[in-house]
């Protein structure tokens, strides 16, 4: 008899503290995504001032995980998607005040304007496409799988195709070394937008 209330005593306590696990993780992302009604408002009115309002409600959404509320500041995270361009899946990040003011002076990255360049945001250029149109223009195979990603490119304000050839690489107590070239190509027209060497010492 002991040993079955033994046993029930244990399923109870393992019970008990999976029920608290669980509510401490919601709790923590509660914590992550208590952003004001108010100041999310103005955050998504920022976006769509550059996005517009129909490109804005089909292929973004707010990230409460990742975004994070540093006082007095809500570091805002949402995710770029679009599901018949999968390739288009990017993060949105900015950076507003306590009252939803974005802060100039920092980073906003990822916010492609549509609303005033629509043909901007037209990616027909795929992943396929992009290595078609390096391995055109003579970016040399290197030593390993090409690096190929949709990103944001800060300098040029818009998302590119970022395409990375490793050339030689080692690794040892000097930390790593590598070189290579890159290719940043237009998503939307194919051109080729710069061809770099990359060095990492």
């Amino acid at each position: 008899m002991k040993a079955k209330y033994f046993i029930l005593a244990a399923v109870v306590l393992s019970a008990g503290l999976f029920v608290y696990s669980c509510s401490c993780s919601s709790c923590e992302k509660d914590e992550q995504a208590a952003v004001p009604v108010d100041v999310l408002n103005k955050a998504n009115d920022f976006i769509i001032s550059k996005t517009g309002e129909e490109f804005f409600k089909k292929y973004i959404t707010v990230d409460f995980v990742r975004t994070k509320h540093t006082p007095p500041y809500f570091e805002m995270a949402y995710r770029l998607f679009d599901p018949e361009r999968p390739y288009v899946n990017a993060t949105i990040r900015f950076t507003v005040d306590s009252v939803g003011n974005v802060m100039k002076d920092r980073d906003i990255i990822g916010i492609p304007n549509c609303k005033t360049r629509p043909v901007d945001c037209n990616w027909s250029i795929d992943r396929e496409k992009a290595i078609e149109i390096a391995k055109m223009h003579g970016l040399e195979e290197g030593i390993k799988e090409w690096e190929v990603g949709f990103i944001w490119n800060p300098k040029r304000e818009k998302y590119v195709w970022h395409i990375l050839s490793t050339l030689d690489e080692m690794e040892g107590d000097f930390g790593y070394r590598g070189s290579g070239k890159e290719m940043i190509i237009d998503p939307v027209s194919g051109d080729v937008l710069e061809y770099n060497d990359w060095h990492v010492r």
